[in-house]
């Protein structure tokens, strides 16, 4: 049956839209007809009614962890599509470090077979660009690429060796497969587990230098724009790697770059004291770079906001940043992050063109718009009514997030993939 939304704020940068409109949803799931003003009368069609409210096209984020198969402790990749339901996503795309990690066809099938029995919204997977992501041989790209993957990642770790790298890039390229770029010189870690400043002194903890992020974006843009490579680079904390960015962009290269609400939201300073749910990788950076990359993400140099999901068990997550995991939990924050941190430097059509139009470039999914003819992924959200960010109402396993307790404003009503209700 045909789906009916009415009188909804329609914010929709790829259609070039923004208005109250009624938008028809044939039985094929694709969006059929957009009105405005007053409609013809319709009989047989299920109406939603969206008055008071706005709809946007489905948000795709770049960078999830489902952590299945091998980690279901954690997440599994029904957990986390609903999470991602619950929190605006209709498409994401799921990092290669699960176990086994997806390097072949066959680990490949392995994970789609779990994503087509369990999955309520699109889950796009992402090859590893290495066996075993051991950073020594070049996993079958083209096989991967056969079986599904719209990426090819790393992702938790830099390919290290700059020949192994430089080869990789060079397959993508002939495979036309983006490479999403996690940028850390592991050599220059040498332990640390918070950003190298002064709260990490007054912490007593081992920090993170920039340059561990800056000189890994650096080299990996100048490969790609001297071999042609499609690159994107992943979580973005520091002033350097942004300006890298520019710069790659500025000389040709086809760079993009993505930034998580807690790299906008907060820095180092925010932290309270030794808690796991502030220990990210990038970690929390200082409040001149989280500056500086919010300029970024508003002037369209970092043109994508992506979450870089990372449940873990609370088990897991109880100690302090020596005893703990990387990562927190993202999807079902980042729209009201955005909505509550951004709106106001930043228009409502650029932030859903950094969640929603820009990603689904970037992948090809031909998603992130509700032109006539596309496929009706969508949301309907309240931007007016004040919330309170609650774990225990968190569909994900993961609880593991610095933002508990938080009072925003950004609340996901709805989503439908397809056509199909799939939250609220």
């Amino acid at each position: 049956m045909a789906l009916l939304i009415k009188n909804g704020h329609l914010v929709d940068p790829g259609a070039e839209r923004d208005g109250i409109y009624h938008i028809l949803v044939g039985d094929n799931g694709r969006v059929s007809h957009i009105f405005e003003g007053d409609m013809p009368d319709m009989q047989g069609v299920r109406v939603v009614d969206a008055d008071g409210f706005y709809v946007f096209p489905g948000f795709t984020d770049l960078h999830v962890h489902f952590r299945e198969p091998g980690f279901t402790k954690k997440e599994t990749i029904r957990t986390g599509a609903m999470a991602a339901a619950h929190g605006g996503f209709t498409t994401v795309c799921a990092m290669p470090n699960t176990k086994p990690v997806i390097d072949s066809a066959e680990h490949l099938q392995e994970e789609l077979d779990i994503i087509k029995r369990d999955a309520i919204v699109n889950v796009l997977p992402i090859g590893s660009m290495t066996v075993n992501q051991d950073g020594m041989e070049l996993s079958d790209l083209e096989g991967l690429k056969k079986a599904g993957a719209v990426a090819i990642s790393e992702d938790g770790k830099s390919v290290m060796d700059s020949a192994i790298l430089y080869e990789g890039l060079k397959r993508c390229k002939e495979l036309d497969l983006p490479f999403f770029d996690h940028c850390e010189d592991k050599s220059l870690v040498r332990g640390g587990v918070i950003n190298a400043g002064k709260k990490a002194e007054v912490l007593g903890l081992p920090g993170i230098t920039n340059s561990v992020e800056d000189s890994i974006t650096a080299r990996d843009i100048i490969f790609a724009k001297e071999i042609g490579t499609k690159i994107h680079i992943c979580h973005v904390s520091t002033k350097g790697a942004a300006y890298f960015v520019y710069v790659g962009q500025a000389f040709g290269a086809d760079v993009t770059a993505e930034v998580c609400p807690h790299h906008f939201m907060l820095c180092d300073d925010d932290i309270p004291w030794d808690d796991a749910n502030y220990k990210m990788n990038p970690p929390l950076r200082s409040r001149e770079d989280m500056e500086y990359v919010r300029s970024k993400l508003a002037d369209g140099t970092i043109g994508m906001i992506s979450t870089d999901h990372a449940p873990h068990t609370a088990t897991e997550k109880k100690g302090g940043f020596m005893d703990s995991p990387f990562g927190i939990v993202g999807l079902e924050t980042a729209f009201p992050l955005a909505i509550t941190g951004l709106l106001g430097t930043m228009t409502l059509p650029d932030i859903i063109t950094r969640m929603s139009l820009n990603p689904a470039k970037r992948i090809g999914t031909g998603k992130g718009t509700l032109k006539e003819g596309s496929v009706a992924d969508f949301v309907i959200a309240d931007l007016n009514s004040e919330y309170v960010i609650d774990t225990e109402k968190f569909l994900s396993m993961g609880k593991n997030t610095p933002f508990s307790g938080m009072k925003v404003k950004g609340k996901i009503i709805a989503t439908y993939v397809a056509g199909r209700r799939v939250y609220g």
